[in-house]
């Protein structure tokens, strides 16, 4: 059973809770990316946010080494967006566009939008991003996932050269940009399987194949967009009321998840890094008794340095006490 972008539940939340890469290959004609944006079918919240944090802080979203040319890997992710959904996306050689939108880019890269465009503030908007970020802004507006790539033939393999992360989960893209996949790494609690297998993985994303995995926490933020500046880490837990009971707690925190997959670059040793975030409230989240037994036997087997990293060591046992009597279904008053 799949969520919103995709986010595998049953897959995802297993007993005991590990830190591991977790990927799994993708089947044939599987989706990897979703239209923030269609034609008489609305917009998704991703939309709204990326655009208000792309309009203010560009430069904590766009980020590169100097000198790397993500051409190739724009180009292919553009190509795959057109033939995954070609509805939403469109390619004509130079020429890119996103019809949710009713803009698009020429050869030049100058704004391209149709007259009774819905979103008239897209046209000046690309048109105040520096020309070389136009396209990576136009496809960040065009799908709800943000971008990376990442590289295993640079000068340290395994790097990550080039990121358009909006929406980042508590981690600031420009102290990402250049380091190797096992250094990014490295903060996580646990992260022994990730760290050690670092090389092998990154030759594996960055190989004909197509893999994702999956990411998911409990916490009190309700946004999308959750860069540190913005987002202080003594807030990263759910603020715990007077009477710390698990009902209140619950009513105030969110189920945040991620869908990670990977796109290679044909011809290179690249693969576009797709992360789709999803914020939903707990309580809708998990609705269905069996998946809150389900996140309560992973909460409860999650060592101390996993719940110290995602900032619910006080909130676990509350928390629990609420899994549980949803998964009974008793759930406490909120």
């Amino acid at each position: 059973m799949s969520d919103t972008l995709g986010f595998d539940f049953d897959f995802a939340v297993q007993a005991p809770f590990r830190m591991q890469p977790g990927l799994r290959r993708l089947a044939p004609g599987t989706p990897q990316l979703t239209p923030a944006a269609l034609p008489h079918r609305g917009v998704s919240r991703h939309l709204r946010e990326k655009l208000a944090v792309l309009w203010a802080f560009a430069d904590d979203a766009l980020c590169a080494v100097p000198g790397f040319d993500a051409r190739p890997a724009l180009n292919a992710l553009a190509a795959h967006a057109a033939a995954e959904h070609p509805a939403a996306w469109q390619v004509d050689g130079a020429r890119w566009r996103c019809a949710g939108l009713g803009w698009g880019l020429d050869a030049d890269d100058e704004p391209v939008g149709d007259a009774d465009s819905g979103w008239p503030e897209i046209g000046p908007f690309l048109r105040q991003i520096a020309r070389p970020w136009r396209r990576a802004a136009l496809l960040s507006l065009a799908f709800c996932e943000d971008f990376a790539i990442v590289d295993a033939a640079g000068p340290a393999p395994g790097t990550i050269p080039w990121l358009a992360v909006a929406l980042p989960s508590v981690w600031a893209p420009a102290e990402k940009v250049g380091r190797p996949f096992a250094e990014i790494h490295a903060p996580v609690a646990d992260n022994r399987l990730i760290t050690g297998a670092a090389e092998s993985l990154v030759k594996l994303v960055t190989g004909p194949d197509r893999w994702e995995r999956f990411v998911w926490t409990i916490t009190p933020h309700p946004r999308l967009h959750a860069h540190p500046r913005r987002y202080p880490p003594e807030r990263s837990a759910p603020a715990l009321l007077a009477d710390a009971s698990g009902a209140t707690l619950a009513a105030q925190s969110w189920w945040r998840t991620e869908r990670q997959s990977f796109i290679p670059v044909p011809g290179t040793q690249q693969a576009v890094f797709c992360i789709g975030v999803d914020v939903q409230p707990l309580g809708r989240a998990l609705a269905d008794p069996a998946r809150a037994q389900r996140v309560h036997a992973a909460l409860a087997s999650m060592s101390d340095a996993v719940l110290a990293y995602r900032g619910l060591t006080d909130a676990r046992a509350p928390l629990l006490a609420w899994l549980q009597a949803q998964a009974s279904g008793a759930t406490p008053a909120t």
